[in-house]
């Protein structure tokens, strides 16, 4: 079964990491679909039932963004509302993403060391990220440890951002 990764980023072309991650992922098209929502909907007009039926046909899926502001950007937490929708994937018959696998991948513009307790932030990521852990629960599915790169908006250099985008392809495999 293939893993479905739905990359939300409302500007890759200017993206060093999720670009390169890309590039990678696509490498791998027997074994990974990718789905661009930015590009799938540029208006913001979201085909539920079709995405509805592309997380149904995959068991593995990763959700690939950089982080803006602590969450996701706009258009994949709307995503969020409209697709996972009462009824299909949670309530008394939503059932749908039961048991599928569930991660995040994300490119972090600030240092590690500041996603600590003690650090700038003063927040971890898995406390950042809570919301999507608290939702992939909701709806019955399964939390992966999420994959990140930090750095990303000035301290990643062309090597570490190489090396992250193999590390990303393991972190896909390790998880099917």
């Amino acid at each position: 079964m293939k893993t479905l990764v739905i990359l939300a980023h409302p500007n890759i072309k200017n993206s060093r990491v999720n670009q390169r991650w890309k590039q990678e992922l696509l490498r791998y098209s027997n074994e990974i679909t990718i789905h661009e929502i930015y590009k799938e909907y540029p208006n913001w007009n979201i085909d539920v039932l079709k995405e509805q039926k592309l997380l149904e046909v995959h068991s593995n899926i990763i959700f690939q963004f950089p982080l803006y502001w602590y969450s996701y950007p706009p258009l994949l937490k709307k995503w969020f509302d409209d697709v996972f929708a009462h009824g299909w994937a949670y309530g008394s018959k939503g059932d749908k993403l039961k048991g599928k696998k569930l991660g995040i991948a994300m490119s972090i513009g600030d240092k590690k060391e500041n996603y600590l307790s003690t650090g700038s932030v003063t927040f971890t990521v898995d406390e950042v990220i809570a919301p999507f852990k608290a939702s992939a629960v909701h709806v019955g599915a399964v939390t992966l440890p999420y994959f990140a790169v930090f750095g990303a908006s000035f301290q990643a250099s062309d090597e570490d951002i190489n090396q992250s985008a193999k590390d990303y392809i393991k972190y896909i495999f390790q998880h099917k």
